[in-house]
């Protein structure tokens, strides 16, 4: 928040590295009984004048009893790790990025490699960044205590972006990404219902081997100079795939400097998306099409999310190892409301069940230490 506050009242500069830093966050997530907590390390630090490393590592305690759960399953409980490492070399006025990221739990494993390039031309006025990654997913279901090996997934997005200064006060930005996924792309635990003898019963759901998605957004800052030096911003995205997904999200934000050494920011997030051509609620029979699905994300839905985080300036140079330090916390709220998604558990005549909505809360607690 730092950075983009005082990036946005800046003239153009040159390109150069992100600074060296230290960061020990915990986060946290409740929402339809699903509990995930957990803490995150980052370590940055030039090696040259221009190669700048870092790395990552983040953990993931999951506790569940979603609705998913509640309706044909029981709680569950796994732990998830994943480990990050990269770097960035600056070149001119270019920087080159590269990084590998290795996410391992009990019945899924994925490993991600990402290439990037940002340059900057017209005098620094206009950034255009430029990336490909390239992951390979193992899918696994839990059966008496063992993996049982399900298939593989084959993951590549490409993405686009250009950043430009309109004036001193004004940034906007516009961003394009493609993405393909092939392979094994259901979740083997999840379940479809379909009518039976007046009632339901539940088989284990049939997804395409294929998706290919494609997202476009468009942003931009503005500095406010003469209200205490904050920064107002917003970004709209638009989203489509061939499962017949359609996506849009408007995002609009707050961002003041208070005394010297207080940042606030809020924000506030749309999100509505239409459903997948393969999912129902309730499916006439156990054979009623090709692909079948009963994912609540497939759904037809929109959430709501308010988000407010506050950053104090620690004052970090007075103890001689550091240069700057912060300590942040953030905290949002979300509110999903589903259409065509029934709350079984809730009970009711078999497809007149209530609609599903629930709400989440999710904190982060952080510092950050440049040095």
């Amino acid at each position: 928040m730092l950075i983009a506050l005082l990036f946005a009242g800046l003239p153009a500069f040159a390109q150069v590295l992100p600074e060296d830093r230290f960061d020990l966050l915990y986060h946290s997530y409740d929402g339809d009984d699903v509990e995930i907590t957990g803490p995150s390390i980052l370590f940055r630090k030039k090696a040259t004048q221009d190669i700048s490393l870092y790395a990552n590592y983040y953990i993931d305690k999951i506790s569940s009893a979603s609705i998913d759960v509640r309706s044909y399953a029981s709680k569950y409980s796994e732990r998830r790790e994943e480990i990050t490492v990269g770097g960035d070399i600056l070149v001119d006025e270019t920087i080159l990025s590269a990084g590998f990221v290795d996410s391992d739990e009990d019945d899924f494993d994925a490993q991600t490699a990402y290439f990037g390039v940002k340059q900057e031309i017209f005098g620094g006025l206009t950034t255009i960044n430029m990336g490909y990654s390239r992951g390979w997913d193992d899918v696994y279901e839990m059966a008496g205590g063992i993996a049982e090996y399900q298939g593989d997934v084959d993951r590549h997005a490409y993405r686009v972006g250009l950043s430009q200064i309109m004036t001193k006060n004004l940034i906007i930005n516009f961003d394009y990404e493609a993405r393909t996924d092939e392979g094994f792309l259901r979740n083997p635990y999840r379940k479809y219902r379909y009518e039976l003898g007046g009632g339901f019963d539940w088989a284990k759901e049939k997804y395409p081997d294929t998706r290919t998605s494609s997202a476009f957004a468009v942003g931009g800052r503005y500095f406010i100079e003469d209200h205490k030096d904050s920064v107002v911003y917003g970004n709209a995205r638009y989203y489509d795939d061939t499962w017949g997904i359609n996506a849009f999200d408007i995002t609009a934000g707050y961002t003041l400097s208070i005394v010297d050494q207080w940042l606030l920011d809020f924000s506030y997030r749309y999100y509505d998306q239409s459903k997948a051509d393969f999912y129902s609620d309730l499916f006439a029979s156990i054979d009623a099409q090709n692909f079948m699905s009963r994912n609540k994300e497939l759904s037809t839905f929109s959430n709501h999310t308010i988000r407010g985080s506050v950053s104090y300036d620690l004052n970090a140079s007075a103890y001689d190892l550091f240069s700057r330090g912060t300590i942040n916390f953030d905290l949002s709220y979300i509110y999903f409301d589903y259409d065509d998604f029934r709350n079984v558990p809730a009970g009711g005549a078999t497809g007149q069940e209530p609609l599903f909505d629930f709400g989440a809360v999710v904190g982060q607690v952080y510092l950050s230490f440049w040095f």
